[in-house]
């Protein structure tokens, strides 16, 4: 398994204060699994729909793969519902000139309703990303990875959402993304995760904190 090269950056890795005790890190990995196949079954036939509407209005597969940085700087590959044109370089949605220039027909909708991190549902049943946790990085994410990796915070499995995403999601700068990816790492708990869990569902339901 490839390790991601911004880990290499960081210059001084810090032990965490705080790192998840076995009951939570079992429970939290059962709880995953059953929330995630139950909202497979609900949302089945909608991402169906979804997936159809991608290829019937751009060029291309309905999936995007990308190379995303897991729990100890691992790398693995995550899926996406594709909201850009299959020509759009691999880049943060905050290092592009004009992100809308390429956006696919429906991608805006698909980005600002959240429905393209759907299929995330399988990254979570497989193991490589949990409900709550710190966004995945972007394998080129060079900057972002070694302060996570100096903060210890490359510790935790990723996240579909997450604190730093409920504190502000794209407009966040790295620094105050990553501290809040650090509070997580030393409160992390059963509880706050159903906490983030529950804000999240607001914070979509209202398109918050999403710049593009």
């Amino acid at each position: 398994m490839a390790v991601a090269s911004g880990a290499a950056m960081a210059k001084e890795i810090r032990e965490p204060a705080h790192l998840p005790g076995a009951v939570y890190a079992v429970s939290k990995r059962l709880f995953d699994f059953v929330l995630a196949l139950t909202l497979i079954g609900v949302f089945g036939l909608p991402m169906l729909l979804v997936a159809a509407a991608i290829r019937l209005t751009s060029k291309g597969p309905a999936l995007f793969w990308s190379d995303r940085v897991g729990i100890n700087n691992h790398i693995f590959r995550m899926p996406k519902f594709r909201s850009m044109r299959t020509d759009a370089p691999q880049l943060a949605t905050h290092l592009f000139q004009d992100p809308a220039a390429y956006l696919t027909p429906i991608g805006g909708f698909l980005r600002k309703s959240s429905l393209d991190e759907l299929p995330q549902l399988l990254s979570i049943l497989k193991g490589d990303i949990s409900f709550v946790g710190p966004r995945p990085a972007l394998f080129n994410q060079d900057d972002l990875v070694a302060l996570r990796t100096e903060r210890g915070v490359h510790r935790l499995k990723p996240g579909l959402t997450g604190w730093a995403q409920v504190n502000g999601r794209d407009t966040l700068p790295i620094p105050v993304k990553v501290d809040f990816d650090t509070y997580y790492l030393e409160h992390c708990s059963f509880w706050f995760d159903l906490e983030i869990l529950w804000i999240t569902f607001f914070k979509v339901a209202r398109t918050e904190g999403i710049s593009h």
